[in-house]
């Protein structure tokens, strides 16, 4: 058991350094019009393209946009399969602690079978539990907001930084 704990102290890393306060900057402008984009376009059109799990997604697309889990297919793909297996779960199993747990799992194991992790996908099965959605919610939220999300990344990366955005497709 004390071999257990100690391994709870971590390995003693230094913390990482903090970006520039020009990186910090840019990155808070871009998740806010990402955002603002999205939220101003479900309010203007009467649809439902906003989701929690895009709060998040906006963290790593405008906070550190050159990783993996940034790039535009993991952004759109990681929440259209996040979202489906949560549906087909909630279909299948109905609402139970149990499912909802077997659906994020599942949705965990899609996403790193396709190549296409996005970590706050991971969240759109719990949002599907909560909701109750009809499947419908793949089109929208899911597909049209990350596609807006998407979208304003790629002008924005583009515009306000150095690198180039995506590193793939």
């Amino acid at each position: 058991m004390s071999a257990f704990l100690s391994r709870l102290r971590g390995d003693g890393a230094a913390i990482p350094p903090a970006p520039p306060l020009r990186t910090i900057a840019l990155a808070g402008l871009g998740g806010f019009l990402a955002i603002a984009v999205v939220a101003g376009l479900a309010e203007g059109s009467s649809l439902a393209l906003l989701l929690g799990s895009f709060g998040a997604s906006c963290v790593l697309v405008f906070g550190f946009p050159d990783v993996p889990f940034s790039q535009p297919r993991n952004v759109v793909f990681g929440h259209v399969l996040s979202s489906v297996v949560g549906l087909a779960c909630l279909t299948a199993f109905g609402p139970h602690w149990w499912a909802a747990g077997l659906a994020v799992a599942l949705a965990i194991m899609v996403m790193m079978a396709l190549r296409c992790v996005h970590p706050p996908a991971g969240s759109n099965p719990v949002i599907v539990f909560l909701t109750a959605p009809g499947w419908g919610f793949v089109l929208t939220p899911t597909l049209a907001g990350a596609l807006l999300l998407v979208a304003v990344a790629l002008v924005y990366n583009n515009l306000g930084r150095a690198g180039r955005y995506p590193k793939y497709w």
